[in-house]
């Protein structure tokens, strides 16, 4: 439980689990205080408020943050309809961030910059965790503020840090030179940037659903505009990797993603280049000359704009002065790691957990949502639910509750992973070992 009961509990981040966060917050009895970079809630997915995600309302809605608002006279969408981002902010995030409850408690345009202890940095110990937590924040006026928290979670996702195109992790030669015709993520190339995409060459890198997405955007676009060109790189797979689990999936719309895709390279209106790697960008009379390697073959594209849709990466920065315990590789905590490591799980093979994988050697600091699964892939929206509410019930001081994590998947119905807790004397059985990320992919944000 945290040491200064008095004290908010800081949010960072305004997104479906932040705001998830804080209504188990206020279902407990205790304060949120809710910084949000952005100027609205849910600022992140404004920018892919275009795209539909592979996961209906059923899975979309915090259980809790859902009685909230129907005590409120909210009625829940339909659980069967895939929903747009936009749609997601319009029907649940808005009115669930104007909530007489949580509004009074949420800082829009505040981004943080910093978090530490009260009087204490990284190296001190004594009365550590005991002292307040510091939140240095810039308020909407580009003022400095630092306000007092009892307990920080995490819930700031990843989409600000894309992952550049070079597969060691770094980006490419030329590529922040050429960074004015380069897009991360997926632009919204039927309404706002559609001038910038039609008539014209784009190559989409990336293998994951948000380059599917993109790749068939612009399928659409080529319909309006014949002379639109489509080339889709991959890292590795092929066009197996497209397909997924195809008609069989238990997500409908993300197995007709991978149809879709599939049936556009088959029948020649994407030219696809997989496995390819890229080595040098420059620029070529108004384009860009993309060099690299297929098949250990040089390879040359010339495109007008590139997609990368590569993945993301947590923005560790501001947490500098906590004291973190990250797995090297995936950087997520030594005991969330392995459970998500790609090299070692399909989606389908990660279980359910709460507070006993996302704990740090920080008191009463947790990292939730996507970013707690640091660079690993895969992550499903009501994994960050059950995240939220299993940190919230230890923050509240309730062990049993805070262990006795569930999930109610696609696959498999209720899944049920408890860990014994030696000091409040439990002995829980899991009644499922497996869970399956069947949402967001990093290297999507299709949820």
């Amino acid at each position: 439980m945290t040491s200064n009961p008095t004290l908010p509990v800081a949010i960072i981040g305004a997104g479906p689990v932040g705001l998830a966060a804080a209504a188990h917050l206020i279902k407990r009895g205790l304060t949120p205080l809710v910084f949000e970079r952005g100027k609205q809630a849910g600022a992140i997915i404004a920018q892919w408020s275009h795209v539909r995600v592979f996961s209906p309302w059923e899975y979309n809605v915090d259980a809790t943050a859902r009685s909230l608002l129907e005590a409120e006279g909210w009625r829940m969408p339909d659980p069967d309809y895939l929903p747009t981002g936009g749609e997601i902010i319009r029907d649940y995030l808005a009115p669930l961030a104007a909530h007489p409850a949580i509004a009074p408690h949420l800082r829009l345009n505040a981004e943080v910059l910093a978090i530490t202890r009260q009087d204490r940095s990284k190296l001190a110990s004594e009365g550590r965790d005991d002292a307040p937590f510091t939140i240095v924040w810039r308020n909407a006026d580009g003022g400095q503020e630092r306000t007092l928290a009892g307990a920080v979670i995490d819930a700031s996702g990843t989409w600000v840090r894309p992952n550049p195109i070079g597969l060691d992790g770094l980006t490419v030669e030329g590529e922040i030179e050429n960074s004015d015709r380069i897009s991360y993520g997926i632009p919204d190339m039927l309404g706002t940037d559609k001038a910038i995409y039609e008539g014209r060459h784009t190559l989409v890198i990336g293998g994951g659903h948000s380059a599917t997405n993109a790749a068939l955007d612009l399928l659409t676009l080529k319909d309006q505009a014949p002379n639109t060109r489509v080339t889709w790189a991959t890292r590795a797979g092929g066009i197996d990797r497209l397909m997924g689990g195809g008609l069989n999936d238990a997500l409908p719309g993300r197995g007709q993603l991978g149809v879709r895709a599939t049936q556009a390279v088959q029948e020649g209106h994407v030219t696809l280049l997989s496995p390819f790697a890229v080595r040098r960008l420059t620029s070529d009379r108004g384009a860009i000359l993309v060099e690299g390697q297929s098949n250990n073959e040089d390879t040359a594209v010339r495109a007008d704009r590139i997609i990368v849709a590569t993945g993301f990466r947590p923005d560790l920065t501001f947490l500098s002065e906590l004291r973190l315990t990250l797995d090297p590789a995936v950087e997520a905590t030594p005991a969330l790691a392995p459970l998500i490591d790609p090299n070692l799980h399909s989606c389908g093979t990660v279980r359910p957990h709460g507070v006993v994988e996302l704990s740090h050697p920080e008191k009463n600091f947790y990292i939730v949502g996507m970013k707690s699964y640091g660079r690993a892939p895969t992550f499903l929206m009501v994994t960050g639910y059950e995240q939220a509410r299993s940190v919230v019930a230890e923050i509240a001081g309730d062990p049993i509750a805070a262990r006795q994590v569930k999930l109610k998947l696609p696959e498999t119905g209720v899944c049920q992973v408890a860990s014994a807790v030696p000091d409040a004397g439990l002995q829980l059985v899991a009644s499922a070992a497996n869970g399956c990320c069947t949402g967001v992919d990093q290297r999507d944000i299709a949820i």
